[in-house]
C-alpha cells in the first residue's frame, strides 16, 4: 500500500511539474515574446524552488522506497527464518512423538511380558501349592491309614489273646468238668448254692468296677470339657457313648438335657478320643454301650 501511495504521488508531482513547464515555456500567440520584466522573473524562481522541493520529495519518496524494500526484504527474512524455525519445531515435535509412541510400544510391549511372566509364575505357584496340598493330603491319609491298622492289629491281637484266653478257660473247665463228673452228682445241690454265691458275688464285682470305670470315665470328659457359668451353670446332659474293646469311642449320642451342655460334652467325649475301659470282658460287656449324665461344676 505505501508502494502504490509512493509512485501516485510520485507521478502527481511530476504531472505538476510537466503542467508548469507548459505554462511557462508554451507559445499561446503570434506576438514575439517580450523580455521579461523583473516582475515575470518571479514565477520562473519558484519554479526552480518547486523543482528543487519536488527533487527533494522524490528522494525522500525514494529513500522511503529503499527503506520499505529493506522492511520487506527484512520481514520476508524473518518470516522464512520463522518458517524454517517453524519447520524445524514441527519435524522435532514429529520425531519427538516418533520417540514417544515408539516408547509407549515398547512399554506396552514390556508390560505384556511382564503381565504374562506374573501370569505363568502366579500358574507354576498355585500347582506348586497344589501338589504340596495333595501331597500332605496323601501323607495324612498314609499316617492315618497306619495308625488305623495299628489299631486294628492292637484290636485284633487283644481279640485273639482273649479268644485264647477263653479257649483255655473252656478247655480248662471241661477238664474240670470231666474230673468233677463223679462227684457231680453229690454235690449238685452244694455247687448249685456255690455257683449262685458267685454269681452274685461277679455280678456285684462287675457291678463295682462298671461304677468305678463310669467315674474314671466322667473325670476324663471333665478334663476336656470346656465350662462357662453364665450359660452351663446348673445344668446337665445325658449321654449314650458306645465303645470299641480298646476305649475308642465310636459313637456319642447327646439325650436329655440343656443344648449347650449336651454339645460340649460331646465334643470333650470326642477330644478325649480314647476311655478308660475293663480289660475283663464281662465288665465290658455290660459297659460297651454307657450312659451317664455330665453337669458341670463351678
Amino acid at each position: 500500500m505505501s508502494q502504490k501511495f509512493g509512485l501516485a504521488l510520485l507521478l502527481s508531482v511530476l504531472l505538476h511539474v510537466a503542467l508548469v513547464a507548459f505554462l511557462l515555456l508554451g507559445d499561446f500567440n503570434s506576438h514575439p515574446n517580450p523580455k521579461p520584466t523583473p516582475t515575470q522573473m518571479e514565477p520562473i524562481q519558484a519554479v526552480v524552488v518547486e523543482k528543487s522541493a519536488v527533487a527533494e520529495q522524490v528522494q525522500k519518496i525514494k529513500d522511503k522506497k529503499a527503506a520499505e524494500a529493506r522492511k520487506i526484504r527484512e520481514l520476508e527474512q524473518q518470516a522464512a527464518a520463522a518458517k524454517k524455525k517453524r519447520a524445524n519445531e514441527e519435524k522435532r515435535i514429529r520425531d519427538l512423538e516418533k520417540k514417544r509412541k515408539q516408547k509407549e510400544l515398547e512399554k506396552k510391549k514390556a508390560d505384556a511380558a511382564a503381565k504374562k511372566a506374573k501370569a505363568k509364575a502366579a500358574k507354576a505357584e498355585k500347582e506348586r501349592k497344589k501338589k504340596l496340598a495333595e501331597k500332605k493330603k496323601a501323607e495324612k491319609a498314609a499316617a492315618e491309614a497306619k495308625a488305623k491298622r495299628l489299631k486294628e492289629e492292637q484290636a485284633a491281637k487283644k481279640a485273639e489273646a482273649l479268644r485264647k484266653k477263653r479257649a483255655a478257660e473252656k478247655k480248662r473247665k471241661e477238664q474240670l468238668a470231666k474230673e468233677r463228673a463223679i462227684q457231680e452228682k453229690m454235690l449238685a445241690e452244694q455247687m448249685a448254692a456255690e455257683m449262685a454265691s458267685r454269681q452274685q458275688a461277679r455280678k456285684q464285682q462287675v457291678m463295682t468296677e462298671i461304677g468305678r470305670y463310669t467315674a474314671l470315665i466322667k473325670q476324663t470328659i471333665m478334663r476336656n470339657f470346656i465350662t462357662d457359668r453364665s450359660t452351663m451353670e446348673g445344668k446337665s446332659c445325658k449321654l449314650t457313648i458306645s465303645l470299641a474293646p480298646s476305649g475308642f469311642v465310636t459313637n456319642v449320642v447327646p439325650g436329655q438335657g440343656n443344648a449347650t451342655v449336651c454339645a460340649a460334652a460331646k465334643n470333650a467325649v470326642y477330644k478325649a478320643v480314647n476311655l478308660p475301659v475293663s480289660k475283663d470282658p464281662e465288665v465290658f460287656k455290660e459297659m460297651r454301650t454307657i450312659s451317664l449324665t455330665v453337669a458341670p461344676e463351678f
